[in-house]
């Protein structure tokens, strides 16, 4: 009996698609920062402070991969600094004298590490005094996207944002009033005080936007040096919060979410589709919000149908 090519074809293609998933295959992903001591504004009037920092911005670049690639990293320490510098990736499983180890200036180091689970996490300088460097503006964000990409209980967004929230410590030489929490002045999101917020600061003239209805995606990190956070959406409740990041980690309906120090979050916020509305995201503790950690988020027809979208997640 002959059998007809095409049926096997046929029968080779089923077979194969039964077993697709959709999953991505891992890859590596090449990650390159400069450490940089430099000034930068950490208010909307402008004021220079003399900072840390990897790339010269506070927070540093978002490093974005999936869950299961590998990072080649390289931190480039710039022959003009005075200091020595180091990287602490949280998401990363490595040889903390080896990998973490400080760099001197003018010198390279090279490390790799695989991306073994999915969420957020916070990145760090770990030279010392550590809390100096943090305190300074050496921190920044790594999100590990799951591999088996959005499900039911972790739906696409519509947009998606980067908040990394930061004690500022205008005397910077002073790393032990920094170590027992002295003399902070300020609270940085994404760098500056009432970095988005126009209501408390006349100077501020960046929101975050999007469209009535749609599901907002945040990316929250903590990198105070000493202080907790509580994470919360005023005129709003977080429809859906991944702790960690991770999409296994899921609590519905939360008013506030309680950030230790170094720790993160994803949490989604979806705003009524009939009218437009507009939120607060705040560090409910006042001391910090009312020092700089005041988000406005607004729900409009017109919103930038570019913004939380693609490289503009952390609007500078």
């Amino acid at each position: 009996m002959q059998i007809n090519k095409l049926s096997m074809l046929s029968l080779a293609m089923a077979t194969a698609m039964a077993g697709y998933t959709g999953v991505a295959a891992a890859k590596t992903v090449k990650v390159t920062m400069h450490a940089k001591e430099s000034m930068v504004k950490i208010d909307n009037k402008g004021t220079e402070y003399p900072a840390w920092t990897f790339d010269g911005g506070i927070p540093g670049p978002v490093v974005r991969v999936k869950e299961g690639d590998t990072v080649e990293f390289e931190l480039v320490n710039d022959n003009t600094n005075k200091e020595s510098h180091s990287m602490d990736f949280h998401a990363a499983i490595v040889d903390v004298l080896k990998e973490f180890a400080p760099v001197k200036p003018g010198e390279t180091k090279k490390f790799k590490f695989d991306a073994k689970y999915p969420g957020v996490f916070m990145y760090h300088c770990g030279s010392m005094p550590m809390h100096q460097h943090i305190a300074r503006g050496m921190y920044g964000i790594v999100i590990v996207d799951p591999k088996e990409g959005y499900s039911k209980d972790y739906p696409k967004p519509d947009r998606e944002y980067v908040l990394v929230q930061g004690q500022f410590f205008p005397n910077a030489d002073d790393h032990h009033a920094i170590m027992e929490n002295q003399g902070w002045t300020g609270t940085l999101i994404n760098g500056k005080m009432f970095n988005y917020d126009p209501v408390h600061d006349p100077n501020a003239s960046k929101v975050l936007e999007a469209k009535p209805g749609e599901r907002v995606r945040i990316y929250y990190v903590n990198a105070n040096v000493n202080l907790p956070a509580a994470i919360h959406p005023i005129a709003g409740i977080w429809d859906r919060v991944y702790l960690n990041g991770n999409p296994k980690n899921v609590i519905h309906g939360m008013a506030t979410l309680q950030l230790g120090v170094s720790e993160a979050a994803t949490l989604d916020i979806v705003s009524p589709a009939d009218r437009p509305t507009n939120n607060a995201i705040v560090d409910h503790t006042m001391g910090a919000a009312m020092r700089g950690a005041i988000t406005v988020l607004m729900n409009k027809p017109d919103a930038d149908p570019n913004a939380g979208k693609g490289d503009s997640i952390l609007i500078r």
